[in-house]
């Protein structure tokens, strides 16, 4: 149908990259596709903070829970939310900074979204592999310290980027019309259609891992929500100046 559709549909983590760098012109054009993303109210509420020190590179993929590929990717970004840049300029025309608005912090969580997707979509379009990293939350105070971050600036995620050393399969995900609604929200047939989602993402597991733990979506979501997650975020948030009034 498209050669974009497939491209979205073929995604896939890569947690194994090539020593091979990425040209810096290739890299340039895939920032500027990150960068053309949708932006609420034209906020362009995003930050990217390109990390080469290796030292630097060493520190993160310890604070992010020690994931190797921090350090080994060509490339390692930290994707911020940024309300500082947009808040300069309240004072310049006499106008009262009210970004500790829970509206504004969302604004720029959802741009930082919106660009990073544009920028993997870009990405692997010229055959370049990539790996959110959630992880950088673990820490986000040692993280904040370590990039500068100020006030009206967090760390929402880092990317790895590079050439795939690997051929992961793509993971299956849940049934279109469990996730498509008309009208209204209904959970009509929703759990049939998940049963049979499990099976899949059983052999999925135990294909991925090596005959491992074949845990299923429902398992493995129903432990994620019954446990608490980054307690240490609101209070970080708070300290960065995202009040949510």
């Amino acid at each position: 149908m498209s050669s974009v559709i497939d491209l979205l549909k073929s995604h896939r983590s890569i947690r194994k990259f090539k020593d091979k760098p990425i040209d810096s012109e290739v890299l340039n054009e895939i920032f500027l596709a990150g960068q053309a993303a949708a932006t609420s109210s034209f906020l362009q509420g995003s930050t990217i903070i390109r990390v080469t020190n290796k030292d630097t590179r060493k520190s993160l993929a310890k604070l992010a829970g020690n994931q190797p590929y921090v350090e080994k990717a060509a490339e390692f970004m930290i994707f911020c939310a940024d309300l500082k840049r947009a808040g300069n300029y309240c004072r310049e025309y006499d106008k009262p900074f009210e970004g500790d608005y829970t509206e504004h912090f969302i604004i720029a969580t959802v741009d930082v979204a919106l660009m990073a997707q544009s920028l993997v979509t870009a990405a692997e379009s010229v055959g370049l592999g990539i790996c959110y990293i959630g992880g950088i939350r673990n820490n986000p105070i040692d993280v904040s310290k370590l990039l500068k971050l100020p006030a009206g600036v967090y760390p929402v995620f880092g990317l790895c980027l590079g050439y795939a050393d690997q051929d992961p399969e793509i993971k299956p995900r849940l049934p279109l019309s469990v996730i498509l609604k008309h009208e209204v929200y209904n959970e009509e047939s929703d759990q049939e259609k998940i049963q049979e989602y499990d099976e899949k993402i059983r052999d999925y597991y135990r294909t991925r891992i090596g005959g491992g733990h074949g845990v299923s979506w429902t398992e493995q979501v129903s432990t994620l929500l019954s446990e608490k997650s980054r307690p240490h975020m609101k209070a970080f948030l708070e300290g960065q100046g995202f009040k949510f009034k």
